[in-house]
């Protein structure tokens, strides 16, 4: 046996570890150590249990909408209305509630309101062939609008606790109920993305939509199921958030798609489309989650996080662009 067989197998390993270990998930669980060991370091609660559990809330339902943002993205298209659907959504569960609605009839709205709202995305973008920036942008203003026309100034409350549980319960010890759908969600998205065909095709659009559709993929059938799942983590996103409140209001989530797009782009999701990965995305959220529970236990006002998440997103876009540019100039 010569040098070359010897050495095959060992040289492959040696490329996959590499690969690992120059891939940007690896970057961001370097990063996402070292937040953690600031935040031990910077305050006495921080490695208190139940502070990590209440940590997770930071997080989880923006991740759950990142999921399906993250697919969209890859396509080429992006939603920036899911905060106003979520708005949307949780005052169509707080006038359901004034009707006598219990639990299941209030998670049902809930979602059903998620899903007509991706629905009349999509349309929009699939059926009229509008831009999705242009789209959304109304849309995040009109289901706002509605959510405000409704409510006014005022606030729903009341929720039974059997809904509030969506929010507020824990599986097990300090495991939250949303801390496990997150978990589930990610598992559900990473093995549609990574391993089915469905998935395939949404990097085959992302690349090339022009391509796709003369390959014989169903280039606009696509792009509307995944507005459909964005609204639908919308829809669920706001049960969770509207549960763990306890209350709506028409600001609620005001903001959020901001926090989204961030967690999506710092996943490594390309903004232009065609890369990124579910993995990218979880570690992101977790690292943002982090970040911002931190700033919370240092007492950090809020608009300082927003500064941060705007910078971040400016950082995490601009960067890739430039260090391309620079690598073109210099060949």
């Amino acid at each position: 046996m010569n040098d070359a067989t010897q050495r095959a197998v060992p040289d492959r390993l040696e490329g996959r570890w590499t690969s690992y270990l120059k891939s940007w998930e690896t970057l961001l669980v370097a990063v996402a150590v070292f937040v953690f060991v600031i935040n031990a370091l910077s305050s006495p609660y921080f490695l208190n249990a139940w502070n990590l559990s209440d940590a997770t809330f930071n997080f989880t339902e923006k991740a759950m909408i990142a999921m399906a943002m993250a697919l969209l993205i890859i396509s080429g298209e992006i939603d920036l209305s899911v905060a106003a659907i979520i708005a949307l959504a949780s005052t169509a569960m707080g006038v359901a509630l004034q009707y006598g609605a219990g639990t299941p009839e209030l998670v049902l709205v809930g979602l059903l309101v998620g899903l007509l709202c991706g629905a009349f995305n999509g349309w929009l973008v699939t059926g009229l062939g509008l831009p999705s920036i242009v789209v959304t942008i109304g849309t995040m203003s009109l289901f706002r609008g509605i959510a405000y026309i409704i409510l006014g100034d005022q606030a729903f409350t009341g929720y039974p606790p059997s809904f509030a549980w969506f929010g507020q319960g824990y599986v097990w010890w300090v495991i939250s109920f949303e801390l496990v759908l997150f978990a589930a969600i990610a598992l559900v998205f990473g093995i549609l993305l990574h391993w089915t065909s469905f998935g395939r095709t949404v990097y085959a659009i992302g690349n090339n939509p022009t391509g796709a559709l003369f390959s014989g993929v169903r280039v606009g059938r696509t792009k509307f199921i995944l507005f459909l799942m964005t609204g639908l983590m919308s829809g669920i996103a706001a049960i969770c958030l509207t549960a763990r409140l306890g209350s709506t209001r028409p600001s609620i989530a005001f903001g959020w798609e901001l926090e989204v797009v961030t967690m999506v782009v710092l996943g490594g999701v390309s903004i232009l489309g065609g890369s990124g990965g579910i993995p990218g995305v979880v570690l992101a959220a977790i690292i943002m989650g982090l970040v911002t529970f931190g700033f919370g236990l240092a007492n950090v006002p809020g608009i300082v996080m927003s500064i941060f998440v705007g910078l971040l997103l400016i950082t995490v876009i601009g960067a890739p662009m430039l260090w391309q540019r620079l690598r073109e100039r210099s060949a």
